[in-house]
């Protein structure tokens, strides 16, 4: 269990400040492409030039962080892999800022608690000394849950509950529409399934190319594609972009 019982569950002081993006990916544009203004004013609103990239949701450190950095370091900042440094720990003590990628879920969240990183993100970015950013699995963790995610369970880490910047769920890459051909489950029956247990959260649905972003008790749609929440009992709801999400926090 997380050291803090049901995640606090999000201090109403707190001054988190972070982006979470649906992917990284969006059909149409390079990588990150259709998320540069959104990173590009967050971090620099927030006087950040150092980004630690976090690359434990693949395996290939070394290829995903240099990926990244060819991306972001041509838009003015330095982006440096957490696998780098000797003490992660430490490293995120130090840091202003991270950015957590996408990739395997489960992978995700079991390093980051073998690190020990999950309270100390959690805390730093509570009281406004860390900026988060993340994408796909990395917007993921940084809800309530993992339960809602796409990945196959291909590790299990010790517990579901993340590190909860957000009080709901998430489902990145969110799809509705279904092809006539297909006869399987489709995500919102998936994701219905989940409403109908006693520990469910309202569970936001981000298209590709959707952005939230987190400003203290503040949460806004942003990106180029909206979004869909899921509530028990209820219809679901669809938003677009510029809408006002803060009640969910």
């Amino acid at each position: 269990m997380l050291a803090k019982s049901g995640l606090s569950t999000i201090r109403m002081q707190s001054k988190r400040q972070a982006l979470l993006l649906s992917s990284s990916n969006c059909h149409g544009y390079g990588l990150l492409e259709f998320a540069k203004q959104e990173i590009c004013n967050f971090l620099s609103i927030n006087n950040v030039r150092e980004l630690i990239f976090i690359p434990y949701a693949q395996n290939d450190f070394n290829g995903y962080t240099k990926k990244i950095a060819d991306v972001i370091d041509p838009w003015g900042f330095s982006v440096k892999g957490l696998h780098t440094f000797p003490d992660p720990a430490n490293a995120i003590n130090s840091a202003k800022a991270i950015f957590i990628g996408g990739g395997n879920t489960f992978l995700l969240l079991h390093r980051l608690y073998e690190k020990n990183l999950v309270n100390i993100i959690r805390d730093k970015v509570d009281d406004g000394s860390l900026i988060y950013m993340g994408s796909s699995a990395g917007t993921n963790v940084a809800t309530i849950s993992i339960h809602t995610t796409n990945d196959m369970p291909i590790i299990y880490p010790p517990t579901f509950e993340a590190i909860g910047i957000v009080p709901f769920n998430i489902n990145p890459h969110y799809i509705d529409k279904v092809d006539e051909t297909h006869k399987g489950e489709t995500r919102d029956q998936r994701i219905g399934e989940y409403m109908e247990m006693s520990h469910a959260k309202p569970v936001l649905g981000m298209h590709e190319g959707c952005i939230l972003h987190v400003n203290a008790n503040q949460l806004t749609l942003k990106g180029i594609s909206g979004a869909v929440l899921f509530q028990k009992s209820e219809m679901k709801t669809k938003y677009d972009v510029g809408a006002d999400l803060s009640f969910l926090l």
